[in-house]
């Protein structure tokens, strides 16, 4: 019987499986133990649309914890120069508006062959009616009056301190509750035939987590689990940290997180409410730790912090542990598993891994069926979200560096080229739709990343060929009528738009403001 559980490492992890834990078992006897001694990583500052599923289930409010946070909203993700050099398209949260007519998905492509100077960052702005918003750096919260098809409570996410957000939720939600919180170190591990039998021959418990972080001192160190590595998918292995100042809060308070591509890597800059963080991930198969940081700073410009000592380097583990939960331990977080900063997935797997275990926990015992069921739905939603992030650097076209030259001229495995789909995300099922479809899934993200590098579902060889007509005039007229009703809509969302409050004064009017 699970009764007693022990959560080993605090963080943003720690704290937010303390969090579903005591929320979904209020019964149960929770506590955590952390080290006072080892700091978290602290980032992991960007969010993704599925977080206010979790906050929703916990009964968590934006007002309660927006000003302790540091946060911001997001809409959206852009992507600067991953495609081309001088190119940047966007990946807005939330489904896009099809009118209920899935064929509305291929009318870009539609317009993109009537007119191909369209930009493909067009195609967000055509088909997501939040993109109005994002161009304005917009938001509103309550959409009653339906300003636009748009639904802000499902369809946003959050920019926030991660460190301040997990000493929220420590004391604000897990401790009012019940949580029990331990500063300790953890020196010693006692084992037997079920796992771990006490830690410092003292705290025991039915269940253990291991939330502590890439160093996996549970599951990893002491029941030796092995790690599979997702290096020959993921490019990157290292990362560049730092915090830097605004210059024009009112303008650079943006509603998206931007990664922009550069020499070895990539840069993401999130902006928060009184500052903005930002970081280079690198591969240190092309790049120095050193020379990494040269080029993260030529990047930032004047606004670099001068001093080695502001930035934080870290070493990612990329892939992910075989099973995930080995008789009484389970691990949530980076002790798991991780892919890489792009797309925002560290809090994603966090709180989409806890959502699987909480369900094979509610029948109180817990058998060998429900740890297969819990490893293998785990082990797939990390699996195909990687091939998601990776079809990121296969769909690009750089060749500047020797870096994107390895990316553009890379070898993919049999295995992530051949294997069953799965998930809309997999590299099949995009291969798959694109060659016998004629449309990318219309969930999942994959058609935002295509158009942005202009990968096409269609072409009009294609639709000739499928449709037998080759009267160009036939063409050309379906080709303009779905580029006028995407320039209408485009048209009626932004018009819709020009009386909601940019960012920074909602959230200054909202959260902000110390006289309210």
């Amino acid at each position: 019987m699970t009764k007693k559980i022990t959560i080993v490492g605090g963080g943003s992890a720690g704290w937010m499986t303390a969090a579903t834990l005591i929320k979904c078992f209020p019964d149960k006897s929770i506590t955590l133990i952390e080290s006072p001694n080892i700091p978290t990583v602290g980032v992991g500052e960007s969010t993704i649309g599925q977080i206010r599923s979790w906050t929703r289930l916990l009964g968590i409010k934006d007002e309660e914890f927006i000003p302790y946070t540091d946060a911001s909203y997001k809409l959206s993700i852009k992507f600067t120069d991953f495609y081309k050099k001088g190119e940047a398209f966007h990946y807005p949260f939330g489904e896009p508006n099809t009118d209920n007519n899935l064929a509305v998905h291929n009318d870009w492509w539609f317009k993109k062959i009537y007119k191909p100077e369209t930009p493909n960052s067009d195609y967000a702005d055509c088909i997501f009616p939040q993109m109005a918003l994002v161009n304005e750096n917009k938001f509103f919260l309550n959409n009653e009056d339906q300003i636009i098809p748009y639904e802000p409570l499902s369809h946003s996410a959050f920019h926030f301190d991660a460190t301040k957000f997990g000493l929220w939720l420590r004391d604000h939600y897990c401790i009012p509750r019940g949580v029990k919180h331990i500063k300790e170190d953890v020196k010693t591990i006692e084992q037997d035939e079920n796992g771990i039998k006490s830690l410092n021959k003292k705290h025991k418990a039915d269940l253990y987590i291991d939330c502590t972080g890439f160093k996996s001192l549970l599951l990893g160190e002491t029941l030796k689990e092995e790690f599979i590595s997702f290096e020959d998918m993921l490019p990157n292995n290292k990362a560049w940290a730092t915090k830097i100042p605004y210059k024009n809060k009112k303008k650079e308070l943006e509603c998206y997180t931007n990664c922009t591509a550069i020499e070895n890597g990539w840069v993401w800059n999130i902006p928060m409410w009184t500052r903005i963080g930002t970081g280079y991930v690198y591969s240190d198969k092309f790049v120095d730790d050193e020379t990494a940081l040269k080029e993260f700073q030529k990047h930032l410009g004047k606004r670099a912090p001068k001093n080695k000592s502001d930035y934080k380097n870290i070493k990612m583990r990329v892939g992910i542990h075989k099973r995930l939960w080995v008789k009484n331990v389970a691990a949530i977080g980076l002790s798991a598993g991780f892919i890489e900063p792009l797309e925002s997935n560290g809090l994603f797997s966090v709180h989409e891994f806890l959502g699987e275990l909480v369900r094979n926990l509610k029948r109180e015992k817990v058998s060998q069926w429900d740890r297969y069921n819990f490893n293998y739905t785990c082990r797939q939603l990390f699996q195909n979200f990687a091939e998601f992030v990776a079809l990121h650097y296969a769909l690009s076209h750089r060749d500047d560096t020797e870096y994107w030259k390895a990316n553009l001229n890379k070898e993919w495995s049999k295995e992530a080229t051949e294997r069953l789909a799965t998930l809309s995300a997999g590299f099949v099922d995009a291969i798959k739709n694109r060659n016998f479809n004629y449309h990318h899934n219309e969930n999942g993200g994959l058609q935002c990343i295509a158009a942005g590098m202009e990968w096409a579902p269609t072409d009009l060889p294609t639709l000739i060929r499928g449709n037998k007509n080759n009267d160009i005039n036939y063409w050309n007229n379906r080709f303009k009528q779905a580029t006028d009703n995407l320039e209408y809509k485009k048209k009626l969302w932004k018009n819709a738009v020009k009386d909601v409050p940019k960012m920074y004064d909602f959230l200054l009017k909202n959260y902000y403001d110390k006289k309210n």
